[in-house]
């Protein structure tokens, strides 16, 4: 999965970024509007941005910048981060209000932690327009993605969203197999994709 890489530190509100759209869910069938994101890397952070035309059903308890569990059972983006060799991977979930929540795993859907505790020194923002589009960012330490995960070159990774709430639908950038959708395959996330870019100068 691409992965911009600028050597300056990256600043919200001066991003300059292209976002990938995704056009279908897991089953293959169209969105109604497409989801879009992007992936960034500055010297001390990685970045994680989800965008949407329409919008969004949130999580009643929803707060800007708060971290909430299950937001998954409403819309939200979420970003998925794999170690192949330990097997270990850590899954954020972004709301378009920018409300988050993060949790670390050993194995498939095998928690490290029962105990929900939110990572230091995670960030998130958000713009929410009048017409109803959004754009929410998530900003993560990589030293703290090195201690959990040995972030490296190596790592695997993969986008999903989560729409169209209270009926939802599922959508992964990488194809996951099953009848029943589920994200937590991180043998089929796919592998960092460096893209030097001018273009994402802060």
């Amino acid at each position: 999965m691409k992965i911009h890489r600028s050597k300056e530190p990256l600043t919200w509100g001066e991003l300059s970024l292209p976002l990938w759209g995704v056009s279908r869910d897991l089953s293959g069938q169209a969105l109604l509007h497409p989801l879009m994101f992007s992936l960034a890397v500055d010297p001390q952070r990685l970045w994680f941005i989800a965008a949407g035309k329409t919008p969004a059903q949130l999580h009643p308890r929803a707060r800007p910048a708060q971290f909430l569990a299950e937001l998954w059972k409403y819309d939200c983006a979420e970003l998925f981060l794999a170690d192949p060799r330990s097997g270990r991977y850590l899954e954020f979930n972004l709301a378009a209000n920018g409300a988050w929540w993060s949790a670390e795993f050993i194995a498939p859907r095998q928690r490290a932690d029962q105990h929900d505790q939110a990572f230091p020194e995670v960030a998130t923002f958000a713009e929410l327009s009048a017409e109803g589009g959004w754009l929410s960012a998530l900003s993560i330490p990589l030293d703290l993605l090195a201690a959990r995960i040995d972030w490296s070159a190596a790592s695997r990774l993969n986008v999903t969203f989560i729409t169209r709430s209270p009926a939802q639908q599922f959508v992964s950038v990488n194809p996951l197999p099953g009848e029943t959708p589920d994200f937590h395959q991180p043998k089929h996330f796919s592998p960092v994709e460096w893209i030097d870019d001018a273009a994402i100068e802060p």
